[in-house]
């Protein structure tokens, strides 16, 4: 799952992005409102955590604006100010959830693998993943092979949940990258291969099948 936070308040949008980092997501942060439209409106997110009170241009016209070009991201909207009118205004221009600063971290991040989860049941699509033996939870982020809980780190398990939930096609390691590992992400691409590595010896070698120049996709074994 790939995640925006729209924050010019850098210490508090650096920090939700390393909470949230460590949950498994890929985080993307930016500190202006016209930077983070932009973004939002060029980049696939699962979710956009969005301020109201931005330079450039405040959340809500973001907000308008991503929903009148059809943009159906869910968005979680943080704000400073306090009241029915602020929120229901929010609201109006689409917003999904909001959230009063200052606010609980640990309520930040259930509000947002809530919303999460309501846009997977609003696709149809089932938070519990079944493939041959292998069995990926996505809403408890829990992994099991057979009857055996397979224990994986957050981006272990983040890597699994994109080939999982398009299993029997391939997902390239651009693909992979873009969604497990955020926007400003320089270093080595061939972390994919360390990754599925790591995957294929906690679960099994023959799950993840490489597909050359393509890049890889979970079958099951014959």
């Amino acid at each position: 799952m790939r995640l925006l936070i729209v924050e010019d308040e850098k210490r508090l949008a650096l920090s939700l992005a390393k909470g949230l980092s460590a949950e498994g997501y890929a985080v993307d942060v930016v500190h202006d409102g016209l930077e983070g439209l932009h973004r939002a409106s060029e980049s696939p997110y699962d979710l956009v955590i969005l301020d109201i009170m931005l330079p450039g241009m405040n959340g809500y016209r973001v907000c308008s604006a991503l929903r009148a070009a059809g943009n159906d991201v869910p968005i979680l909207m943080l704000t400073a100010k306090d009241g029915e009118y602020d929120e229901a205004e929010g609201l109006d221009t689409g917003a999904d959830d909001y959230l009063t600063k200052p606010f609980s971290y640990v309520v930040l991040v259930a509000r947002v693998k809530a919303l999460l989860r309501r846009r997977g049941q609003g696709a149809g699509a089932s938070p519990v993943h079944i493939h041959g033996d292998l069995k990926v939870d996505t809403a408890a982020r829990r992994v099991f092979l057979g009857d055996e809980e397979v224990t994986l780190t957050a981006k272990e398990f983040a890597v699994l949940e994109q080939l999982v939930t398009r299993a029997g096609q391939v997902v390239s390691k651009a693909e992979i990258l873009e969604h497990v590992w955020d926007f400003a992400y320089e270093g080595d691409p061939n972390i994919v291969e360390v990754y599925v590595s790591t995957l294929r010896r906690k679960l099994r070698a023959g799950l993840i099948r490489t597909v050359r120049g393509a890049g890889y996709r979970l079958e099951t074994e014959r």
